[in-house]
Parts: C-alpha cells; structure tokens; sequence
C-alpha cells in the first residue's frame, strides 16, 4: 500500500521489451535506502517489484496486463517517473489509500494556472471510471495523491500547488499526455458490494424462502 505522496523523481535507464513484457531500469536514490530484493516501489503509480538493484538504480518487471492497462508501455529511457516506496506501519499517512492497482489510463486535454496553483483538465479513457472520481475526493495521478476539484460528464480536474508540481514528474506534463489513473479504493469496494450478483445457482439459499414460510404457516 502506498500514500501518494512521491519521495523522488528516478530516470529511466532502460527499457527492454519483448512483446508485452517489459524491463525496467530505473536510476534512484532515496527509494532505494534499504531496499531489499522482493520490496514494492510505485513507478508512476504502478506497483512494481524490486527484482534487482545496485548502489544508483532497480530494475523491475512488467507483466503484459500492466503494460496494457498503464502507460508504462510508452516509456522512453531518460523519462522521468514519480517514485514512492511501499508505506510503512506507523509511518505518517499524508496521502490516501493507494494501492498502486491502476484502473486505467487518462488524456491531458487542459493546464491552466489559476494564482498559485495548475489546474490540469483529464479525460478518463474509459468513462465508466467517471462513477469512482467524486468533487473535493481523492484520486491517484501518476502516483500522486491529488483531490477533485471539478467533474462534468465525461473529464475532471484536479488543482495542484507549486510544490507538488516541483516535485513530481507532472511538471513537465502537457495537454495531450497521457497518465496513469486510480480511483479512490473505497468507492471502487462500495460500488461492487452495492451491485455484486452472485447466479441464482451459486447464491446462497435464503431461509425466508416462499416454501419455509409455507411450511410454518406464514402462508
């Protein structure tokens, strides 16, 4: 689990792709402070794997339905990416609930500055998502925890501080880019426990049945 708070900005080394698997290398530094073999860092909000490292980078693997449904496909070595480590227990949570699980992808189709902030305007790729983005809730840019400031019927906006924007691989975005995009986890846990439906096989037999209430003279 993360927070969506970024620790650093890495550079891609490397990329090495066959077909839909990927390989990344990844330059870092303060992310790789006791990392371990196995330990899981948020490569642009994607949960990554820690498979090898050495004093100034990591690599990690990407599986064909990461590279589907994330924009890491379209990585090129010298790209920057938001870096975070995996939270600790006990640590200060300044974020949200980030699982790293993207949902989908989403278009840059405005950045306007509004005094000391950059609003940037973002149309999901798959509307249907637009269920899970609620105004003044929270969603995960590129890894960054960020809150709604605006919906419509099919984008959203979100406004960000110029410390944020600083720090984070979001500086150098522009209209037309694409982002990595996950909605809140909460939303997402409600919407499928509200509208789960289980076969009429599978469902699990209701003792107040039309024939148990036969049976006991209900009816």
């Amino acid at each position: 689990m993360f927070t969506g708070l970024i620790e650093e900005v890495g550079k891609l080394k490397g990329v090495k792709k066959q077909g839909e698997a990927m390989r990344l290398s990844i330059g870092a530094t303060r992310v790789l402070e006791g990392v371990q073999i196995g330990d899981s860092i948020s490569v642009n909000g994607v949960c990554l794997t820690v498979t090898d490292y050495d004093g100034g980078s990591f690599a990690a693997d990407v599986m064909p339905e990461t590279f589907r449904r994330s924009t890491l496909h379209a990585l090129r070595s010298g790209e920057s990416v938001n870096l975070e480590r995996a939270m600790q227990a006990g640590a200060r949570f300044g974020g949200h609930i980030v699982q790293g699980h993207i949902d989908g992808t989403g278009k840059i189709i405005g950045r306007e500055t509004d005094a000391n902030a950059v609003v940037f305007r973002i149309k999901l790729d798959d509307p249907s998502s637009l269920r899970y983005v609620i105004p003044k809730g929270s969603i995960t840019i590129d890894g960054i925890s960020l809150t709604v400031v605006d919906t419509s019927a099919q984008t959203f906006a979100v406004s960000i501080i110029p410390h944020t924007l600083g720090e984070t691989a979001l500086l150098n975005k522009k209209p037309g880019e694409s982002v990595n995009i996950e909605c809140d986890v909460i939303g997402k846990y409600v919407d499928h426990l509200l509208h789960f439906k289980q076969p009429e096989s599978e469902a699990p037999k209701s003792k107040l049945s039309t024939a148990f209430l036969m049976e006991n003279g209900f009816l």
